[in-house]
């Protein structure tokens, strides 16, 4: 094969030899100063998370008017915060390993499109719900396109986006779920509101919204270009080269100064697809210990959040006699701490470094927590003091849970990336996400102050796990290249051929020993 291509200020082209091509493409966009091309990325993948916040937390808010008499569909509160939840959950795992696995095999760009649509589609019929199994089917439908998008979706952001930008712009699109959370808080408070909206129409419109939204992003998307990482290790060089010689005159254009030459090439050998039988020897045979880290931070958060958001309604309106039809003012309160978090910490992300910061997220949130449900044990909490503290423990937990996804996202080689963000989000999540809400919907429904109490102990205390093993296994990834942090599958197989003489690329080293970190 051959592939051509030019770059500007100083950008090279891709050449290749029996299967094998050079580039500069990773050291051309990890050069770029922010841009609006960059901004246009953020806008077009980051606002999946807005439409996550929304789902979750229309459904927790909604959660005790449609157990009331009226509402159209015969649920119980538990069956709503336990089971719907736990479907939707369930569903993003199969959703992200499923489109996980396409999306490293068929492009990022293809996949985020398909499973927005799959969203749209599952949130519409939500909608229409008219039985309980329909209402707790597309709950799992809605899960699948929202799974498929955290693992379509991060790959594409890191690979993107400017090394020393990356961790916070990670972070904080990440976060953006919490701007999702707060408007879906509000919209409640409006829909939930029979003196406007029948009682069984107003959680139909708050779904119905949602589609809107998701409508506006996918127009929005179509803008977002293929990566041009996944497009050379596919044997598509001549596009990627095009694609990031005209980021860079775009760019040159907006600064009116020339690019500096990129200091590095890679070489890599073309493939299709890579089998699942490479991607877990990668994942558990050369990186184990990123693999228990990755595992670590997942379930960690994943309870955390579970132990407070999936029974936050429930708790106001038992303990604190919160009117269901307000609980939503409460939330927002509580989503903007936690948007505040990614947006005000993720800085230090990038210069601190990722392993203080992880480590000290996690154990602080964990901490908060635990003095939060001695203050409740001991009923000195009211429902504003109550959500006060809720909103110290997230600031520093949303962060922390954000880093999550940042950290699965660049410490594998670029041919696992979706899939090992998907395998990872569907482990943590499924043993967090789903036994989580099924736990703790029993405990907070009882009314019971001890059994909260217990709820929070639990998540509290995987959270400072997780970040006591960050403290140790965390990688310094901060200001540094993907392909360096983890060298590419396909370089070494360029590497070891003895037909291409291919060379590994400058800075990305010998293949990692077991135990790598």
């Amino acid at each position: 094969m051959t592939a051509t291509g030019h770059a500007a200020s100083g950008g090279g082209n891709g050449r290749a030899q029996a299967g094998t091509v050079t580039t500069e493409v990773p050291a051309r966009l990890d050069r770029l100063p922010w841009s609006r091309w960059h901004w246009m990325i953020v806008i077009g993948l980051g606002t999946v998370w807005i439409l996550d916040g929304l789902e979750v937390t229309v459904v927790g808010n909604i959660a005790s008017r449609l157990s009331e008499p009226g509402s159209g569909l015969p649920i119980t509160d538990a069956q709503v915060t336990g089971m719907a939840a736990a479907l939707y959950v369930a569903g993003a795992c199969c959703g992200a390993l499923f489109f996980g696995w396409l999306t490293d095999r068929y492009g990022r760009k293809r996949l985020f499109m398909i499973t927005l649509v799959v969203y749209l589609v599952a949130t519409a019929l939500t909608a229409v719900s008219f039985s309980v199994w329909w209402f707790f089917l597309c709950r799992f439908i809605t899960g699948l396109g929202i799974g498929g998008e955290y693992a379509a979706i991060n790959s594409a952001i890191d690979e993107l986006i400017p090394s020393r930008y990356r961790g916070r712009v990670d972070l904080i699109i990440n976060g953006s779920f919490w701007l999702g959370a707060m408007g879906g808080s509000l919209l409640s408070v409006l829909m939930l509101n029979t003196s406007i909206f029948p009682q069984d129409i107003g959680w139909r419109l708050t779904f119905a919204l949602g589609v809107v939204l998701g409508l506006v992003i996918l127009l929005v998307r179509r803008h977002v270009p293929e990566s041009p990482r996944w497009m050379f290790i596919h044997g598509r060089s001549e596009g990627a080269e095009q694609l990031v010689a005209d980021v860079e005159r775009s760019v040159e254009d907006e600064t009116g100064r020339p690019l500096p030459a990129p200091d590095r090439s890679i070489t890599i050998r073309t493939r299709k697809s890579t089998g699942f039988v490479d991607i877990g020897q990668t994942l558990f045979r050369s990186y184990p210990r990123r693999a228990v880290l990755g595992l670590a931070l997942f379930i960690g958060q994943a309870f955390l959040y579970n132990a407070i958001t999936f029974g936050f309604g429930s708790i106001l309106v038992k303990f604190f006699s919160v009117s269901s039809g307000t609980t939503g003012y409460f939330f927002a309160v509580i989503a903007l701490g936690n948007f505040l978090g990614p947006l005000l910490l993720g800085k230090l992300f990038d210069t601190v470094g990722r392993r203080p910061m992880i480590a000290g997220t996690y154990v602080l949130s964990g901490l908060l927590l635990y003095v939060t449900a001695w203050f409740f044990g001991q009923g000195w909490l009211t429902a504003t003091t109550m959500t006060a503290c809720w909103c110290v423990v997230l600031f520093f937990a949303s962060a922390g849970a954000s880093s999550a996804y940042l950290t699965v996202s660049e410490i594998f080689p670029m041919e696992t990336r979706a899939l090992a963000i998907a395998f990872f989000y569907a482990i943590g999540t499924a043993a967090g996400g789903i036994t989580g809400p099924l736990i703790f919907a029993e405990l907070t429904a009882s009314g019971v102050v001890a059994d909260t109490v217990l709820a929070f102990c639990i998540g509290a205390s995987l959270m400072v796990v997780a970040g006591l093993i960050a403290a140790f296994l965390a990688v310094p990834a901060e200001r540094r290249s993907l392909e360096d942090i983890a060298e590419p599958l396909s370089a070494r197989a360029a590497a070891a051929s003895p037909a291409s003489g291919a060379r590994p690329a400058p800075g990305a080293g010998p293949a990692p020993e077991a135990g790598a970190t």
